[in-house]
């Protein structure tokens, strides 16, 4: 059983990385599950860099390790978790956006993995690259959902 604190309809859960910000998890807006962008840090984190699977970063931010393939794993994991610990389910998501700090690099991986948590359910999906995103991690997701 998840520990999930509800404010109105508001949804976040102590099991997921904790938000880099002033935001829940997800929010429920009638039938359906809005997530916050995930990233891959380990599950109960808060945002330090040792966090995140297959980086690992020296004293001046740069890469020592970096393992995309496990990053993607990582993230697909903690969406999971989200959604399970507000009522909805990984074959309940209908529509996915990625973004990639490095399209050219990572987007065959990304692409390889996606197709493997994504054989039977298959939502919409969109793939952007990005400058940067708040911490040092490649890959986030923004996903809806259905929820009954």
């Amino acid at each position: 059983m998840y520990e999930i604190s509800r404010m109105s309809d508001k949804i976040s859960t102590s099991k997921a990385p904790k938000p880099v910000g002033l935001y829940p998890h997800a929010r429920r807006v009638g039938n359906l599950l809005f997530l916050s962008g995930v990233g891959p840090r380990v599950a109960g984190s808060d945002t330090n860099d040792s966090a995140v699977p297959g980086l690992k970063l020296d004293h001046n931010g740069n890469f020592i390790d970096f393992d995309f393939e496990a990053q993607c794993r990582s993230v697909f994991d903690n969406v999971k978790l989200i959604l399970e610990a507000s009522g909805s389910s990984w074959d309940q998501l209908v529509d996915v956006t990625v973004f990639l700090v490095h399209m050219k690099r990572d987007f065959q991986v990304y692409n390889k993995v996606y197709a493997e948590y994504f054989k039977d359910n298959q939502p919409c999906r969109t793939t952007v690259e990005i400058n940067c995103l708040p911490t040092p991690i490649a890959i986030e997701l923004k996903c809806i959902a259905t929820i009954d």
